[in-house]
């Protein structure tokens, strides 16, 4: 079963404020000429709090870029609750709320970046003067201010992703939602947009983006929830979710040789007067016991950690057995 934050919308006290929710979502897509329909989102439940850095991860065709497409309004899905800010996604308040960061942006080539974020800043009704000074502002916020004149069409790709992120920045999103931002992007580049989302966070803005980057994920994101073939099939914070890996314990001690000891142990490692073996979780204790039945002292005992990527692949295997 997977496991999922759940919330009352309530507004009762000790309630958490959630800028995202998504409850009990699907979608099929109908590919047409008698061939089976796909079954994309299959009730996707998360709230992301408001403030935090939310990281949604899953293999591709997980349906991470199809949840995204339903909380921007770009797909209708049909059945389940979204809702932004607490509005309805769709409703004008929500959507003057979000700022938004396609995978694979699509812009006029002609137009230069200053360009494109005064036309986006248009749409979005703001005035000349709040667009030339926040177009200043988002442009040296994504480095790309000695850049801003050039034609699109002579941007690089991590530059375009650059230029997407700005105009995503442009109208002070509340929520600001990212489909892959790493994408396309070297490793100076992944550095600031890290950054950059970490800056977000400290003007309070709420971030929920999609990544294949794991290291990226692990080293800015509060909590993160595991999208696999439409299901959330974990969500908590990355070391809720890699502490239930915690299979087996590293032992360090004194005053024996691990060859001495009964308990089943899965490596051992002698240098000086210490000893140190890798034991795993359920003889954890019988080792502990042995240890002081002999007099040998246990110096520390660590868990042995997964790192979220090994939660990952563990989670794929779940999914693939029969």
């Amino acid at each position: 079963m997977p496991e999922v934050y759940t919330s009352s919308s309530d507004g009762g006290a000790g309630v958490a404020e959630y800028e995202l929710t998504v409850r009990d979502v699907h979608k099929t897509f109908d590919p047409g000429l008698l061939r089976r329909k796909i079954h994309a989102l299959r009730g996707v439940t998360f709230e992301v709090e408001r403030g935090e850095v939310f990281g949604f991860l899953g293999p591709n065709g997980a349906g991470k870029t199809t949840t995204i497409k339903a909380i921007t309004g770009i797909i209708a899905v049909e059945s389940g609750r979204i809702e932004i800010g607490g509005h309805a996604h769709a409703a004008p308040a929500a959507k003057r709320r979000l700022g938004f960061m396609s995978e694979n942006p699509y812009f006029y080539n002609h137009l230069t970046g200053r360009e494109l974020l005064r036309f986006y800043g248009e749409l979005l009704g703001m005035d000349r003067d709040r667009i030339r000074r926040r177009s200043g502002e988002v442009l040296e916020r994504v480095a790309m201010q000695d850049h801003a004149d050039r034609p699109l069409r002579s941007l690089s790709k991590g530059m375009l992703q650059r230029m997407s992120l700005a105009q995503a920045l442009l109208g002070s999103p509340q929520l600001l939602v990212l489909d892959e931002p790493m994408s396309g992007l070297d490793p100076l580049g992944r550095r600031d947009v890290r950054d950059i989302i970490l800056a977000e966070k400290g003007r309070g803005t709420t971030v929920f983006f999609s990544s294949h980057v794991i290291p990226d994920v692990e080293t800015i994101c509060d909590r993160v929830a595991i999208l696999i073939a439409g299901r959330v099939r974990a969500a908590g914070s990355v070391h809720e979710l890699v502490a239930r890996r915690a299979e087996m314990y590293e032992a360090t001690f004194v005053g024996t040789d691990p060859e001495r000891l009964r308990t089943p142990l899965v490596s051992t490692h002698v240098g000086g007067d210490a000893s140190w073996v890798r034991v795993e979780s359920d003889h954890r204790d019988e080792l502990i016991r042995e240890l002081a039945t002999i007099d040998a002292r246990l110096v520390s005992l660590t868990p042995v950690r997964s790192s979220l990527e090994d939660f990952l692949l563990g989670q794929f295997a779940i999914e693939e057995e029969p």
